[in-house]
């Protein structure tokens, strides 16, 4: 039978520095590696300026304009070819206004069958009093329908270039308890906004259901009530504003009015286009409820160019919207 070693004479075994090792209690390479201190670099100051100085030609050999013939030859034929274009576009336009028809003839190319068609008889074809809305909203809604979604993806763009990611809610979270994108609280702003915002809204709204009766339509009014509450934002801030007015309220309301939009004009295509009868009421032109569906394709309009000014506005000021 082996004897028993003692603890001390146990410690000076291999089995019980192995044991060590494994465990990591103890290294077994402490205190046995010459291990010197690490001096500061210090720079001698002959080899800083050496190196100073050769980084200084190195960037001079490269990016050296005045003495680069490739630089050169390109900055002469890049001034050669500016020239030759500017006076290329001066002639052509001299050329096409002097063969323009003089200022008042009958064969103008504005005096033709399509404006003479809206003068004569837009009221009549489309019950709108206003020709410039008959002509955008019902000669012309393809192309207006076009303008509105090239607004919503545009919105939609700015949206997915400056959404935040998901590691980075918290902090936008703490960036908002800080209130760091709230205004401060003006009581001028704030009473002025409370004057000036519902009329703001009002006006806007007045402007897009008026807009086949006079001036103005969903563009203008859209723009209106865009303004006003951009300035209910500058003046109460973000916490108010999205009380009842989202990115998520936004999205609902651009898709409702895109969609209303469209289902109403493929139906008046199919119905009112190229002298088909149109079963589409027009009602008394002048009255509040005339002109077949202009009236909706104003208010249609009006809620996405609305968002739109709004969201923009948001997205640049406060990201993450």
């Amino acid at each position: 039978m082996s004897k028993k070693l003692s603890e001390e004479q146990y410690e000076k075994t291999v089995s019980f520095r192995l044991k060590q090792w494994l465990d990591g209690s103890r290294d077994p390479f402490l205190d046995t590696v010459e291990m010197k201190p690490q001096k500061p670099f210090v720079e001698d100051l002959e080899a800083r300026r050496s190196r100073i100085r050769e980084k200084k030609n190195v960037l001079k050999r490269v990016y050296d304009i005045r003495h680069n013939r490739q630089v050169l030859f390109f900055t002469k034929l890049y001034r050669a070819f500016c020239v030759v274009f500017c006076v290329f576009l001066v002639v052509m336009l001299v050329m096409a206004i002097s063969q323009l028809p003089a200022i008042g003839e009958a064969e103008r190319p504005v005096n033709n069958e399509v404006s003479e068609r809206y003068i004569e008889n837009g009221l009549q074809e489309t019950g709108s009093v206003n020709i410039v809305t008959g002509m955008i909203l019902d000669y012309r809604a393809f192309d207006t329908l076009g303008e509105s979604h090239v607004l919503f993806i545009a919105t939609c763009t700015v949206l997915i270039l400056l959404r935040i990611d998901k590691n980075k809610k918290q902090a936008l979270a703490d960036l908002e308890r800080d209130s760091i994108y709230e205004p401060e609280n003006d009581a001028i702003l704030q009473t002025v906004a409370r004057i000036l915002v519902p009329p703001i809204v009002i006006f806007g709204i007045y402007v897009i259901l008026c807009g086949h009766l006079g001036p103005g339509g969903g563009f203008s009014g859209g723009a209106i009530i865009g303004a006003g509450l951009i300035l209910y934002l500058n003046a109460f801030g973000f916490k108010k504003t999205e009380k009842f007015f989202t990115a998520k309220t936004y999205k609902k309301l651009s898709f409702c009015a895109l969609g209303c939009y469209s289902l109403s004009k493929c139906y008046s295509f199919y119905t009112g286009a190229n002298h088909i009868e149109s079963v589409i009421p027009l009602g008394t032109p002048g009255a509040i409820l005339s002109s077949g569906l202009i009236l909706i394709l104003n208010i249609c309009v009006g809620i996405v160019v609305a968002g739109t000014m709004y969201t923009f506005f948001v997205m640049f000021r406060k990201g993450g919207y």
